[in-house]
């Protein structure tokens, strides 16, 4: 009954189950232990591109790199990423949040009627900078940025100069309170 659900001949089974291991699965069943012996000495951190270099460079072995991922995936193993994290500002305790004054509702019917904002940081070899970005959500253009070295509030004051700028409007209020 299993034959014919999986649609193979008896012969074809009974073939299948009394036939020795083909010479690529031996080969990669040997290079899976090699795998996991690396990924393990190397305390779980190795991922497909460490294990490749020490594969090739230390050992002399020529694999393709998308062997051993497909081999360390079929393990369960994964490199660990050790990548630091900015430091974030501490919000004070009586700091009401933002209100949602577009109730998640992103469309706009033409330019400048709605603007979106964001904050992230980029990774860098001195540290990490800081980025805020305005969009228009209408055309989907950035209309304003800014990076710093600092999460302050100033950030996100000048990409709004920015865009504020560049589009040719007055400041609808006051932020010099």
């Amino acid at each position: 009954m299993m034959c014919r659900v999986l649609g193979v001949s008896r012969s074809g089974f009974y073939a299948w189950t009394s036939r020795p291991p083909s010479a690529r699965s031996v080969a990669d069943a040997l290079l899976r232990e090699r795998i996991e012996k690396i990924h393990e000495e190397s305390d779980g951190s190795y991922g497909r591109p460490r294990i490749h270099a020490e594969l090739r460079e230390e050992e002399g072995m020529r694999v393709g790199a998308k062997r051993i991922a497909r081999l360390m995936r079929e393990a369960g193993i994964a490199g660990v990423s050790r990548r630091k994290r900015p430091p974030l500002p501490r919000s004070e305790k009586e700091t009401r949040p933002a209100p949602d004054l577009v109730e998640r509702n992103f469309t706009a019917e033409g330019p400048d009627q709605l603007w979106v904002a964001d904050i992230t940081y980029v990774p860098t070899w001195a540290g990490f900078i800081y980025l805020s970005v305005v969009m228009d959500a209408w055309s989907r253009i950035i209309v304003g940025l800014c990076m710093a070295t600092h999460l302050r509030s100033e950030l996100v004051l000048d990409a709004l100069d920015m865009a504020l700028w560049q589009r040719s409007i007055e400041h609808p209020i006051s932020l010099d309170t």
